[in-house]
This record gives C-alpha cells, sequence and structure tokens, in this order.
C-alpha cells in the first residue's frame, strides 16, 4: 500500500509498532520476551504460553518510544531491560513514576500535547471494554502524531464515543488499531473486533491499519477472519511494513 503520505507503519508483534512520521520513528508498546516466557492470560478459552509467537528479523531503529499502558503485553521485563535508559519515552501522566522507579531518565508523561522533533504527540481517550471490567483495565490511552499528516494509534480500545470524538477532531490520515478481539470467558471483548473496525472504517476515510493479532493467547479473532469481514483495511502480518 502506497501514498504520498510521509507515515510509514512496521508491525513488529502483537500491538509492537514502529511508526514514522516525517522521519521520526516511534516504537509503540514494546513486547520483547521470547515465546512462552510469560504465563498464560487467565480465564480465557485458550491457555497457551504467551507470546505465541517469536520476535521478527528486522530493523529495530528508533528516535523515541511510546507505551498507551502498561499491562504486560505492551511493556513487558524484557522491554525494561532491553531499552536504554535514557530513550525519550512518552506514557500516560499514571505511569510517569513507575518508569522513573525503573531508572528510566527521560520519561515524558503527555497530559495533553507535547511536541517532539516538531511533531505534536497528542493523548487521546480510550476504553478497555465494557462496564466495570473496563474501569478495572484502566487506565489506557491512545496518541495522535501530527506533522501535516497525521496518524492515530488507538491502542487498547472498544469502538466508543471517545475513539468517535477523536477521530472527529483530528481527521487523520492513517488509524492504527488494536484488533484480535481480546477476550475473557464471560463479557464482551476489551479490544476491538469486526464491528469495531468497522465502525471506525464507517467514520474515516482514514488509511486503516489492525495489529494486535495472533501473539497473545485471549486474543482470539484471527487476521484471516477480520481480513474477510471488512473492506478497505490493512491487516499486516509481522514484520511487515506499509508505506503511505
Amino acid at each position: 500500500m502506497s501514498t504520498d503520505l510521509g507515515v510509514r507503519v512496521q508491525l513488529v508483534r502483537n500491538a509492537t509498532v514502529l511508526v514514522t512520521v516525517d522521519e521520526t520513528t516511534f516504537l509503540v508498546d514494546p513486547l520483547f520476551a521470547s515465546p512462552g516466557e510469560q504465563p498464560p492470560v487467565e480465564d480465557t478459552p485458550n491457555d497457551r504460553k504467551n507470546p505465541l509467537v517469536p520476535m521478527p528479523s528486522i530493523d529495530m531503529s528508533y528516535d523515541a518510544v511510546v507505551v498507551t499502558h502498561r499491562h504486560f503485553d505492551h511493556f513487558d521485563e524484557a522491554a525494561k531491560e532491553i531499552l536504554n535508559a535514557d530513550i525519550p519515552l512518552f506514557c500516560q501522566p499514571d505511569e510517569k513514576d513507575d518508569f522513573l522507579s525503573e531508572g528510566f531518565t527521560d520519561v515524558r508523561p503527555v497530559d495533553n500535547e507535547l511536541s517532539f522533533n516538531d511533531i505534536a504527540i497528542h493523548r487521546t481517550p480510550g476504553q478497555h471494554g465494557h462496564g466495570q471490567l473496563a474501569e478495572e483495565m484502566a487506565p489506557v490511552s491512545g496518541f495522535i502524531f501530527d506533522a501535516g499528516e497525521t496518524l492515530y494509534l488507538g491502542g487498547d480500545t472498544i469502538w466508543y464515543e471517545g475513539v468517535e470524538q477523536t477521530i472527529a477532531q483530528f481527521e487523520p490520515d492513517v488509524a492504527v488499531l488494536n484488533g484480535g478481539e481480546a477476550r475473557f470467558n464471560q463479557g464482551a471483548p476489551i479490544t476491538m473486533g469486526v464491528e469495531d473496525v468497522n465502525a471506525v472504517r464507517d467514520a474515516t476515510d482514514a488509511h486503516i491499519v489492525v495489529v494486535h493479532m495472533e501473539a497473545i493467547n485471549h486474543c482470539l479473532l484471527s487476521r484471516d477472519e477480520l481480513r474477510s469481514e471488512t473492506e478497505n483495511v490493512c491487516v499486516p502480518e509481522d514484520g511487515e511494513q506499509i508505506t503511505f
């Protein structure tokens, strides 16, 4: 997929993504563990240990790190050990002290908006599930990267009014969504499934990329299922790069 936007998205694995905006590359939600090093998410239909798949062999060059939230599949023990302590690290305000306590020295909590290399970074809302469960899973965030071209990183959220309002406000050129329809044995999904992705598709003309699939045991929606039930949506394989 190629147009004339100065934006690139490369899926690493799960929600770990390299997003490049105006020649600045952000490493999003680093999950660096080897397959099976982490326990399965409990109370789900699939009890396999995580991650389910290995890291692809790709160039991992980046200028800064963005962590949407600190659930284990978005920031893990291996990332704490591998990341340089002085890398600029953008996060939710509530999680600033956690990163500082782990030795990171350039932690930049995004309350509303910050700038980095002439890119405006906005933090956006997310709802990680429904009802009481969503409250227990909070806080989670998405991010907007705006350098003339605008990329929306949804984070772990379902389709709800906060996502709808974010899309209406920022009119992104590219939207990266966390799919997989992660769920527990009871209750509704806590990340986007087919209906959520189609709702985003109906709400925007942006290029849509769906990640967060086939890597963690409670993400039950497959890439092939999502591809077959959506239109004009890119569902990349691990390691695949899309240039816009």
